[in-house]
């Protein structure tokens, strides 16, 4: 019960938040996010990284009549996004805690309910009850843009629930088809489903609109920026860390082991997609002045790693390179898990100025250090992690992935490794601008350094980026088995 316990709590907390009122909302949500984030821990501390069978399962007759049962259970792939998601709701709930004063508890209940919605995207071992949570998380999200959001946060809403909802519509055609082939929603049972090449085809490509969307990859990224921009703080937070993961996170329970075939027979175009989102969205990065769309290209830029560690497997099984197919797929989920702490410390950085500034342009700041010197060394730190600096998570994932890819093909390893000198290029770039020099103008004279709140916040999330900088294996080796399964599953043709 212990997965049921994770989606929800937060979710019935979320309710009761919302029929209390502004009153207890701050201290019921943080107490519930860190129960929630306690409660996670014995995933990580029970599980077993020897069998990459699922683990802590859950089944429950839903609609027997359809085989839509709630089945819940994690592996090594989906068990740190959950832990990454419970630990993400906290820092929620503190960048909160007095930014917020309008409709309070709407704000956290919607963040509670989003939360364990998430979880059970991660959790989810039935295709129907995987695409509920998938779709129910743009409500709260919705809700949270178009209510506490930016100036053209009508557009920005309309325009990521319209790109996510609609791609999401391919998937569950796919969904309902391999139901009518197989007569089953089970994921497990859908792994093992026989599909001839042109289903398999048919079904990566309605897999590939839903989850190219989400993570996003070029060119159905254009939503995230603006999304960013007009979203309040910690929106922007959950955005980066949580929801972009649900894409590829997409890519490896459902496209690859379901259509193996057709995720080889299209590497190549995942691939050249994947370079394009690192190379040409570094050079996008590179040109803006507000800090928030900056580092929302730079999120676009570091996923496509992920997409690339994932799809570079299927060149190397076709070069007979078994030994590093697993690394290329490791590399992506430590990527993921990487980045879903650095985007977060950095949109709750730009949060900390603007909480006393009321800008987001690079150009209303300079010389930050001067009068903020706790937060610019945190800022630094969070910019050197992002631009992937080796002993910080930034370093490892990508490191993983241009090792792997260097295996498959010189050029796509050298064309990754561009993102070490771009993404050093637009962060560098910035911090320079913001932190550094003479201080350019009154606002900034007049700031104060962060609060003790605001120095929990940031150094909870540094922590983690130092403690996966260096130990990797802390969470590679609890992934491992369940992506060397995965690895065997992918390279027997199932056609």
């Amino acid at each position: 019960m212990l997965l049921s316990l994770l989606i929800w709590l937060p979710i019935v907390a979320g309710v009761v938040i919302l029929a209390l009122g502004d009153a207890r909302a701050r201290h019921i949500a943080l107490g519930v996010s860190v129960l929630t984030f306690v409660f996670s821990l014995p995933l990580f501390f029970g599980f077993d990284t020897t069998i990459s069978q699922m683990q802590f399962t859950e089944h429950a007759a839903w609609l027997p009549s359809f085989d839509i049962n709630y089945t819940l259970g994690v592996d090594g792939i989906s068990m740190p996004l959950i832990l990454l998601t419970t630990f993400i709701n906290v820092i929620v709930v503190i960048s909160a805690w007095v930014v917020i004063t309008d409709r309070v508890a709407v704000y956290l209940g919607a963040f509670q309910i989003m939360t364990g919605l998430m979880v059970g995207v991660f959790a989810a071992l039935d295709a129907i009850l995987f695409y509920i949570f998938f779709e129910a998380t743009l409500i709260p999200m919705f809700l949270i843009i178009g209510i506490w959001g930016g100036p053209n946060r009508v557009y920005a809403t309309i325009k990521f629930f319209l790109y996510t909802f609609l791609g999401s519509v391919f998937m569950l055609v796919a969904l309902i088809y391999m139901y009518r082939v197989g007569s089953s929603f089970a994921v497990l049972d859908l792994h093992i489903l026989k599909l001839n090449q042109k289903e398999q085809l048919l079904i990566f490509l309605a897999f590939l609109i839903a989850f190219a969307v989400k993570i996003p990859m070029w060119p159905v990224h254009t939503w995230l920026p603006d999304a960013h921009v007009e979203a309040p703080t910690a929106g922007s937070a959950v955005l980066a860390a949580i929801m972009l993961k649900m894409g590829g996170y997409g890519f490896l329970r459902f496209s690859l082991p379901i259509t193996p075939d057709a995720s080889n027979r299209l590497d190549g175009l995942m691939i050249f997609l994947s370079l394009v989102a690192v190379v040409y969205i570094g050079f996008v990065a590179l040109a803006q002045r507000d800090m928030k769309k900056l580092i929302a290209y730079s999120s676009i830029s570091h996923m496509g790693f992920v997409t690339l560690g994932i799809f570079i497997a299927f060149m190397l099984i076709g070069a007979g390179d078994q030994s590093h197919v697993a690394l290329g797929i490791e590399g992506a989920m430590v990527q993921m898990i990487s980045h879903g702490f650095i985007s977060a410390a950095m949109f709750l950085c730009v949060g900390v100025m603007y909480d006393r500034v009321h800008s987001r342009e690079i150009a209303d700041y300079g010389g930050v250090v001067n009068t903020m010197p706790i937060f610019a060394a945190f800022m630094v730190f969070f910019a050197l992690a992002n631009a992937g600096l080796p002993g910080t998570s930034g370093f490892v994932g990508e490191f993983m992935v241009i090792i792997a890819s260097f295996k498959a093909n010189f050029w796509f390893a050298f064309l990754a490794a561009t993102t070490l000198i771009l993404g050093a290029a637009y962060t560098l770039w910035m911090v320079k601008r913001v932190i550094f020099g003479e201080v350019t103008n009154a606002n900034v004279a007049n700031l104060t350094d962060i609060d003790r709140r605001e120095f929990i916040m940031l150094a909870l999330l540094a922590f983690f980026v130092l403690l996966l900088g260096v130990w990797p294996n802390l969470v590679v080796h609890v992934m491992h088995a369940s992506v060397e399964n995965l690895v065997q599953h992918i390279s027997v043709s199932k056609y």
